[in-house]
């Protein structure tokens, strides 16, 4: 056992555990780690040792007692029954005041859980949002902190050096009380599944129907990258068009499966926007299409059997190319609007008291839904801090107003020559049902009440109304 004191403790070291572990180092704080794989511990430490003050402890004992009071104490390990059993394995060595974070994936309702019970017992419980992935952990995340706002002041030295730096700051700001932190980390990834079907839908559009080539796409990506659209997810796909599979010749895109995988995330924002009640289409639809493209065995024998439109695109390449630019755009626009209203009734439903500005600054850096667009969703908040829905400020009306007529031109052609565009349409719908003062949810309540007596409200008159309908046709 070491003598030393230090003054954070990491568990788990996978690559981001590890990543994050050398960041914390790197930026002068002395870490002790731990993983369950003593072996692991020691490689770590050989290996990275000499890049900070890094120690490497065999026990959750040996760990606690190397670190300074009150001990502050970071999980990084496989979201759900992994984190309680580890936070178990810790307790018996812990003092009332010591510091739990957990930086996984885990669900927010389990976070809320866990600061419950944690609390109860003396000891205090962070949940924080970290995304980047490997290269973000290593060299700047973006960090979303929830739980007690007292307890995070004791660890935020720690975490703004950490964090990826804009130029308003670190992309890291207490979140809210319990599951906040994990809440927000969740919805940024529901809103990066929509980005990135976005992202591929206007990729599908210029290879199905204008031909373009790998590299002709690339270059497209890479001058969209240079005005509104720029991101790091718009970045790393122009980057990708370019890669030539060494064994076939072959861009390398072209080679990959087109049956993409998913850890959960996107669907547990779904499941919230039904849970709440808002509608977040762009989001499920996203998650959606990486359910149909699992679905890779029967799609091939379909497309043996069932015909849709033929023919080829007739018009003008450039034009086209500009209207998926603003068709990528406002979508994209309507995505971040329904994560941000996602959020707002949550902060309403749990009590949280979140700043949408900071909120829209944490993901300015660092994480994977990075972009300049960002400032502008933040000065929309500082213009009006109780903005009900992104779509009603000034600058996004402004900006949906310019690329409309061309946003809905390439989706018709889409749909012409049977291009599947689920997230484009769904942002289109989303935007022209939240535009429209009447919707056909009349006709719905007028079904209910007649198969089911569920009852109505009328314009004209308050109250609620039963209708006979069967008495009323005779």
């Amino acid at each position: 056992m070491e003598n030393k004191t230090y003054e954070f403790g990491l568990v788990g070291l996978a690559v981001m555990g590890q990543n994050l572990a050398r960041n914390v180092a790197h930026k002068g704080f002395s870490i002790a780690v731990y993983n369950r794989t003593p072996q692991k511990t020691d490689e770590f430490v050989a290996k990275f040792g000499h890049e900070g003050t890094i120690g490497g402890a065999h026990s959750p004992e040996e760990l606690v007692n190397m670190l300074a009071k009150p001990r502050k104490i970071m999980f990084l390990v496989k979201a759900g029954q992994p984190v309680d059993d580890m936070i178990a394995a810790f307790l018996p060595y812990l003092d009332k005041g010591d510091i739990l974070i957990d930086g996984g994936n885990s669900h927010f309702s389990d976070t809320r859980r866990r600061s419950k019970e944690l609390e109860a017992k003396g000891f205090r419980f962070l949940g924080v949002g970290v995304s980047g992935g490997e290269e973000g952990a290593l060299n700047g995340p973006s960090l979303m902190p929830g739980g007690n706002e007292a307890s995070y002041k004791e660890v935020a030295p720690i975490f703004t050096a950490i964090a990826a730096q804009v130029a308003d700051g670190p992309c890291c700001s207490y979140v809210g009380d319990d599951g906040a932190g994990h809440y927000v980390k969740m919805v940024h990834n529901g809103i990066e599944y929509g980005d990135m079907q976005l992202i591929s839908e206007a990729y599908f559009m210029m290879k199905e129907l204008l031909h373009m080539s790998d590299a002709e796409m690339g270059d497209v990506f890479a001058e969209w990258n240079k005005g509104l659209l720029d991101s790091y997810l718009i970045e790393i796909t122009s980057k990708i068009l370019k890669v030539t599979d060494k064994e076939t010749g072959k861009p390398l895109l072209e080679m990959i499966l087109d049956k993409a995988g998913q850890k959960g995330t996107g669907k547990w924002t779904s499941q919230e926007g039904l849970e709440l009640g808002v509608p977040i289409p762009t989001i499920a639809e996203a998650v959606f299409a990486r359910g149909m493209s699992a679905y890779k065995s029967e799609r091939v024998e379909a497309a043996k059997q069932l015909k849709g439109p033929e023919g080829e695109y007739k018009g003008d390449k450039k034009a086209f190319i500009d209207a998926i630019h603003s068709a990528l755009y406002a979508s994209k626009i309507c995505s971040y609007a329904q994560g941000f209203a996602l959020i707002k009734a949550a902060a309403k439903e749990y009590n949280w008291n979140i700043n949408f500005g900071d909120m829209a600054l944490l993901w300015r850096g660092g994480c994977i839904i990075r972009a300049v667009f960002l400032e502008d969703i933040k000065k929309a908040f500082e213009r009006n801090p109780q903005l009900n829905n992104l779509l009603l400020d000034p600058f996004f009306m402004e900006a949906i107003e310019q690329h409309q007529a061309k946003w809905r031109e390439a989706i018709i052609e889409a749909k012409r020559f049977g291009i599947p565009t689920p997230a484009f349409s769904a942002s289109l719908d989303y935007y022209d049902s939240y535009r429209r003062e009447s919707l056909p949810a009349n006709m719905i309540q007028a079904q209910r009440d007649f198969f089911g007596a569920h009852t109505y409200e009328r314009i004209d008159q308050e109250g609620i109304f039963h209708t006979e309908w069967e008495h009323e046709l005779k």
